[in-house]
């Protein structure tokens, strides 16, 4: 059927209330409003199902044959959502890129659970100040009331059951998107009741507060790329780790001391509790990019985690990913020459950057045209660093612009040119420097590493001999 024929009929059987399944196919399309891509990206997982461009009318059209029922989610690039697909649905969407979340409306046959995981999604969203609020009450009250909020979504999940006959799988779902956010703040409560008010209350939590982890299940793979359950296990995971390692984790008032231990105990709970591959994959790869990020440790104990990791979670499809991270870190340690990585200058002639470092001192920060508030607060910054301290040379590279762009933005900034330079491979840049986050700086002399985790905000930087 030519694709403008097919969206007539589309739009005409939603409008007339037609949604009976007359087959196993299912047709996804819509329109998007202000779009930000060419395409529409259709997910299941991690595993790209389709994808489709937009026509000159923005519309875009998918017709999957006999696909598995359960979540997908979809991208318009940067954006993305979910949406749940069955056999036979004929779903369409339509949104404004101006308001992503806000403007997303589902119709047709299968609008009811995706309209209401999308209520669900930004009542949670509106939700947050108030629990912020919440974790500075005591025990027993926060128990109470976020038990109320979330019976009252189960409430309204009944209701939709019995009025859009929904299937066990978008029940599954729809109950799992609720309950697992508010088993998330219960997980997190003693962690920010501390943070906020300065008050313990792990010894003095109610008998009842963590009874729902008897019925947490880890082998659902339809909830593996669920967002409120792939959270709740990471925040289950470190709660359970910290609740049991107070003794060889160092632990003290509240705080890890030993993090390689503390991280090889989450390792360990992951192996013994999660046997689904895909989760059990992710949340490895979580805590080794958690602590090879974040803890920025010895050698020896990054040696250490990274050979406990592949004992326990061979095979696991992010390894190799983990691997060039681990080899990156290695390779940006103190005492070691900054990696060989060319950059483009003004003129586009490509020079290395241990050449730019050599026989000065040099701080290297990153922006990318992609964040024009992040670019300005970053190369304002470093013009304040570079007159407090004109020993260091400040080096900006860019990441991920093209070139007629990061000439305008270098000249409208006035920024000078001989200290501002563009990766000429963003992926290989960004992994031999472990650009993470990007407000991260990498401080030189004489092109051997000072400091390759340091902070352009930082107030005092412990590791370095500069202090902003």
């Amino acid at each position: 059927m030519p694709k403008h024929l097919l969206y007539l009929f589309l739009f005409v059987l939603v409008g007339c209330g037609v949604t009976e399944k007359k087959s196993d196919n299912v047709f996804f399309a819509g329109e998007i409003v202000n779009p930000t891509s060419e395409y529409i990206v259709l997910y299941k997982g991690e595993s790209l199902i389709d994808s489709a461009l937009l026509d000159a009318n923005n519309r875009f059209y998918l017709e999957l044959d006999s696909p598995e029922n359960g979540l997908y989610h979809f991208k318009h690039s940067p954006e993305y959502q979910y949406v749940y697909l069955e056999k036979g649905d004929s779903l369409l969407i339509r949104l404004n890129t101006m308001d992503f979340d806000e403007s997303l409306v589902f119709s047709g046959s299968g609008d009811e659970i995706n309209n209401f995981l999308l209520e669900l999604f930004l009542a949670h969203e509106a939700e947050e100040p108030m629990i912020y609020a919440m974790y500075r009450l005591e025990p027993q009250e926060f128990h109470q009331k976020i038990d109320s909020l979330k019976q009252s979504k189960l409430d309204q999940l009944g209701i939709l059951v019995e009025e859009a006959d929904l299937s066990e799988k978008e029940r599954e779902i729809a109950e799992a998107s609720i309950i697992y956010n508010y088993y998330t703040y219960k997980e997190k409560y003693p962690f920010k009741h501390k943070s906020y008010t300065g008050n313990r209350v792990v010894d003095k939590l109610p008998s009842d507060f963590y009874a729902y982890r008897e019925t947490v299940t880890f082998e659902n793979n339809d909830l593996t790329y669920l967002r409120p359950y792939y959270n709740f296990m990471i925040n289950h995971i470190g709660n359970r780790s910290f609740m049991s390692c107070s003794q060889k984790c160092g632990i003290k008032n509240d705080m890890v001391q030993n993090h390689l231990h503390f991280n090889m105990h989450k390792l360990s709970l992951i192996d013994s509790l999660v046997k689904e591959k895909d989760l059990r994959d992710n949340l490895f790869r979580n805590v080794a990019f958690d602590y090879l990020l974040q803890i920025h440790d010895t050698e020896e104990n990054n040696k250490s985690f990274i050979q406990e990791f592949h004992r326990l979670s061979r095979n696991n499809k992010h390894i190799s990913e983990v691997d060039e991270l681990y080899e990156g870190i290695l390779n940006i340690q103190p005492d070691k020459e900054i990696p060989n990585i060319n950059v483009l200058n003004s003129e586009g002639e490509r020079i290395s950057l241990k050449e730019i470092a050599k026989d000065t001192k040099t701080v290297f920060y990153f922006w990318s045209g992609t964040d024009k508030r992040h670019f300005d607060n970053i190369t304002r910054r470093a013009d304040y660093l570079s007159s407090k301290m004109p020993e260091y040379r400040f080096v900006g590279i860019n990441l991920k612009t093209d070139d007629a762009k990061w000439r305008i933005m270098v000249e409208t900034r006035n920024l000078d040119k001989t200290n501002q330079y563009r990766a000429e491979n963003f992926e290989k840049a960004t992994k031999a420097l472990v650009i993470y986050p990007m407000n991260k700086c990498i401080i030189t002399e004489d092109a051997k590493i000072v400091d390759a985790f340091s902070n352009m905000y930082a107030s005092s930087l412990k590791k370095s001999p500069w202090k902003p």
